[in-house]
């Protein structure tokens, strides 16, 4: 079964993710000093923590019938987006934020999801 498999497709993709902010963060302290760094890991934050929580809402679900897992699915992934939301607003809050540096956060994170598809076929 999938869902009992030690280290999932989604602990990979999470893992990845982490790495991938990290990684930018780092780029961004070399490049442009701490205050990018932060800006780029608050970015990261913004598509991580969201994802965490729908994993996590998935993970909870996985022992329910199919309508429950579907159930767990659409409120999952309805929160994520208002997390997201959220977590953008208050990003943006940050004085004297660098928008492109907070979005290059978000979008590298993000875009481990489409590298994903190619990587880890199973």
């Amino acid at each position: 079964m999938a869902v009992e498999n030690q280290f999932s497709t989604v602990g990979k993709i999470l893992s990845v993710q982490v790495l991938v902010a990290v990684t930018v963060a780092l780029g961004f302290l070399v490049v442009g000093g701490p205050k990018s760094a932060t800006d780029a890991l608050a970015g990261s934050g913004v598509a991580l923590v969201p994802n965490l929580y729908f994993a996590y809402k998935i993970y909870l679900a996985r022992n329910q019938s199919a309508q429950g897992v579907l159930n767990a699915f659409y409120a999952g992934e309805s929160i994520k987006l208002i997390l997201t939301a959220a977590l953008f607003a208050m990003a943006l809050q940050i004085p004297s934020v660098d928008f492109l540096t907070l979005l290059t956060g978000f979008v590298a994170v993000l875009s481990v999801f489409w590298f994903a598809l190619f990587y880890w076929r199973d």
